[in-house]
């Protein structure tokens, strides 16, 4: 029994928390009715409210922590992150509308994403005895069921297994395959019976993932694991979840709602289909939608065969936000259906963080800053990467300098140590600023966030400026020779409705000899590319490279011309972010006098190209 402090507190945080949609303040003005309807003192209504609450692209982030900055997250709009502070909001929703008449889920990217999961996966890995803290961190706020996301596979199947094997509710993804028999590897859906003041209601609940897994962890699921469309699956397990006796149909689907695809056609299937699914498939009622990282508090889709109109709501990522679904259930003729349905987010940095997630994660949060605090080396310079997607930075020139090193080295002795190396990479951040000086692991975790793996490929220097001209098209075109960064970077193209991310922006860096080119963004896109050079001279388009390259973009991640089909030279599968580090263990210095060099500018018809924060 709470006390009548402990309601209005509760409530005072749910409404503070409240973001776009149906806001809470006007939904707990109607909670008396509403306990009435669910079977309170009016007993035996027909109308029951089901509340949905979710949480998606949690990253691993379980308590407002900046393991790359040490220090509590702070971001420009103020956000506050992780399990905990959602967890919180999760209860107060739970106590206010009745934890039997909620139900709780995520929609993928879980295990990956912060220092906190890679010492669980690379350094003391999660096993029989180490338990995963998103595994202790989930248990303790009670999911009732989590949906795959493509981040899951980054670490490999059998740490993915371990993670599963230790959580109390089902992972679920009904369109994961078996590359050997075919059967679905992952439980599809699993069956709630919730009471109510009129009989029980069956709420199915079901996964989906994005098909791009094939493509961005190749290395981890090829041969062992299938992935097939999500509206394709759909259309089979959707029927399969009524027929098994599901009134409702909640999805949680790790795909975007704007249609689109970052690998382009390399793929049959539409890297983000929730929208699609709702217009296609019938029987679903609402969609818990993960993957893009973005803030939708509520929005629906007409299906087409039905007419109804589909529930759609994302909650951001990293625990930001917290999604609340209300549907509003009448019982016809003897069959539940949802008569109104409204969704809102909540905002986590309302909430203080839950003790018991916390107590959950502490000793693996502590052992986690201990090992990322490890100083490793020294810088001779800053690196930072406030600028370095519109001009020439160190930072980025380390990476590509690492990656190219580490080719070189496996290219020699054999038959293609003749060819000249290059290098690609992008800013994944813009908040890197690693100041010259001692370097710890968190300054390197935090130049390099991804746990992408290292190959080279061999191009041609035609591919080379055909690459070239499609990262151009991350910027706007522009005719003034100054601009806002915002007005120039994070074009829309047609792979990216809501523009291209920074990380789908890369230069490329030249080892042996200087590769270096102007890219004019007064141009229409495939023509911006001026003056691009090799060792001084102009490029021969018939000349071949060895062209050092991580696995997202080699296995078709950003649509990059020529690299999928490109013949693979080495592909020793070693981190990057590891190759990084263990350059500055063995050399015990990252010297920018080394690497460092500006190779490519951008300019407005010809003339320098200046840029304001």
């Amino acid at each position: 029994m709470h006390s009548p402090e402990t309601k209005i507190s509760r409530r005072a945080m749910i409404t503070a928390a409240a973001v776009g949609g149906t806001t809470a303040a006007a939904i707990l003005g109607a909670a008396p009715a509403q306990a009435e309807a669910n079977g309170g003192p009016a007993g035996h209504n027909k109308n029951f409210r089901l509340t949905i609450l979710g949480t998606t692209d949690l990253h691993n982030n379980v308590l407002n922590w900046d393991y790359f900055k040490d220090a509590p997250y702070s971001d420009k709009a103020g956000n506050q992150i992780g399990v905990a502070q959602a967890a919180s909001l999760i209860r107060a929703v739970r106590a206010e509308r009745g934890h039997a008449n909620t139900l709780t889920l995520d929609a993928g990217d879980i295990i990956q994403g912060t220092p906190l999961a890679y010492y669980f996966a690379k350094i003391t890995p999660a096993s029989s005895s180490v338990k995963h803290p998103m595994a202790l961190a989930m248990n303790a706020v009670g999911y009732d069921a989590v949906a795959l996301g493509n981040h899951e596979f980054n670490y490999g199947i059998d740490h993915l297994r371990t993670w599963e094997s230790q959580l109390t509710f089902p992972v679920l993804s009904a369109n994961v395959h078996s590359a050997t028999t075919g059967a679905r590897a992952f439980k599809p859906y699993t069956l709630k019976r919730v009471k109510t003041g009129n009989g029980w209601v069956t709420v199915g609940l079901v996964g989906l993932v994005t098909p791009g897994c094939a493509l961005w962890d190749r290395a981890n699921v090829e041969g062992k694991l299938t992935f097939n469309g999500i509206v394709e699956e759909a259309k089979i397990v959707i029927p399969e979840v009524k027929r098994a006796g599901a009134d409702i149909v909640v999805v949680s689907c790790h795909s975007g709602a704007t249609p689109g695809s970052s690998y382009g056609d390399a793929l049959p299937f539409p890297e983000n289909a929730s929208s699609q699914l709702a217009e296609e498939v019938p029987g679903i009622d609402a969609i818990l939608v993960g993957h893009a990282h973005q803030e939708i508090a509520e929005r629906f889709v007409t299906n087409k065969t039905t007419g109804q109109q589909v529930l759609l709501s994302e909650p951001l990522r990293w625990g930001m936000r917290v999604t609340v679904m209300d549907l509003d259930l009448i019982k016809d003729r003897g069959q539940w259906k949802v008569n109104t349905a409204h969704a809102h987010l909540l905002d986590s940095r309302t909430a203080p963080e839950d003790a018991a997630v916390v107590a959950a994660v502490r000793s693996g949060h502590d052992a986690t800053v201990k090992y990322v605090n490890t100083v490793i080396g020294n810088s001779t310079a800053a690196l930072t990467t406030a600028t370095a997607c519109w001009e020439d930075t160190a930072a980025i020139d380390a990476i590509n300098f690492v990656q190219a090193s580490t080719i070189k080295a496996e290219l020699a002795g054999g038959p293609n140590a003749h060819l000249p190396v290059l290098s690609i990479a992008a800013a994944f951040s813009r908040e890197v600023d690693v100041k010259a000086g001692a370097l710890t692991i968190r300054d390197i975790a935090g130049l390099y966030i991804f746990d992408n793996t290292l190959l080279s490929i061999k191009v041609t220097g035609a591919q080379v400026k055909d690459y070239l001209e499609w990262s151009s098209q991350y910027y706007k075109t522009v005719s003034s020779t100054t601009v806002p960064a915002a007005d120039l970077t994070n074009a829309v193209t047609n792979l990216a409705p809501a523009g291209t991310p920074d990380y789908n922006y890369d230069v490329v860096y030249g080892l042996d000899g200087s590769l270096s080119y102007d890219i004019d963004v007064a141009k229409p896109n495939g023509q911006r590319i001026v003056g691009l050079s090799y060792n001084g001279a102009p490029i021969d388009p018939k000349q071949e490279f060895a062209m050092a390259i991580n696995n997202y973009r080699q296995s078709g991640g950003g649509g990059f011309p020529g690299v999928t089909t490109a013949p693979v030279l080495t592909n020793s599968q070693q981190e990057i972010r590891q190759l990084i580090i263990d350059y500055v263990v063995n050399t015990g210095t990252l010297d920018a006098a080394i690497f460092a060099k500006t190779d490519w500018k951008l300019t407005v018809n010809g003339s320098p190209l200046t840029v304001t924060p």
